[in-house]
């Protein structure tokens, strides 16, 4: 069965070695090549909507397909990612709290992390003027699981609900803070009208996932070209069965 490859990246910038959170974090430089070789081997990046079609059966999954997902909105994907994708002609998604615009990632704080500022509500209408996807990160961040499902559902809804205001675009695909979810949170966001939800369980995406509880595969600080390529390649196994709805 031909899958996707979901690349989880954070933050792109210059940044000093750290031995903590390494997936939060990608040198400019390293992602520079790395976006250069999905160009030269023509890889197809596809957008969240197309990589819903394809999951549904609704259109052909292409070969080496890849679509390129950023979490939490750090303003660093303004500077230096966004620049590295539009020379290609890629298209990403941004997943980001409507609550925290503007502010300092402060969750990085209690692991001795700078906390770098996230995008304000005018870049990221910027940003989607220039072609990229915005998406739901939650109200808040924080995990989802063992959360009421009621909770869980009115946060989803009203994270939904902001950007949408916000942005005067239907907002349809989520990610899970620190990937935490249960089975409450795909019924919370069926809910609230998503169509995709992405995790941090590292698979490649099939149809065998629920499209609200997609796998990813995280770009960590340390990786090589080659880390890269092979986790593009490897069929990794999820660690637990994937929940379903």
């Amino acid at each position: 069965m031909r899958g996707i490859s979901l690349l989880m990246y954070h933050q792109v910038g210059k940044f000093p070695p750290m031995r903590s959170h390494r997936a939060t974090y990608c040198d400019v430089d390293r992602f520079r090549r790395q976006m250069a070789w999905l160009r030269a081997f023509r890889y197809h990046v596809l957008d969240m909507d197309q990589v819903a079609a394809c999951l549904s059966g609704a259109r052909p999954v292409p070969p080496r397909a890849v679509a390129l997902t950023f979490d939490d909105g750090y303003e660093n994907f303004l500077t230096h990612a966004a620049p590295i994708l539009e020379r290609h002609g890629f298209p990403a998604i941004v997943y980001v709290v409507p609550t925290l615009l503007g502010r300092p990632a402060r969750w990085l704080a209690a692991d001795g992390h700078a906390t770098p500022r996230l995008m304000d509500a005018g870049q990221l209408r910027e940003l989607q003027a220039r072609g990229f996807t915005i998406g739901s990160h939650n109200l808040v961040h924080e995990r989802m699981a063992g959360q009421p499902p009621e909770v869980q559902y009115q946060t989803a809804r009203d994270s939904k609900a902001r950007l949408e205001d916000l942005l005067g675009r239907p907002c349809h695909h989520f990610c899970y803070p620190y990937g935490s979810h249960d089975a409450a949170s795909l019924q919370a966001l069926a809910r609230a009208g998503y169509r995709t939800g992405v995790t941090c369980q590292r698979a490649t995406a099939t149809a065998d996932f629920d499209p609200l509880a997609l796998p990813r595969k995280a770009v960590s600080f340390g990786d090589s070209l080659a880390g890269v390529l092979w986790k593009l390649h490897a069929k990794h196994r999820p660690k637990r069965p994937p929940l379903r709805r």
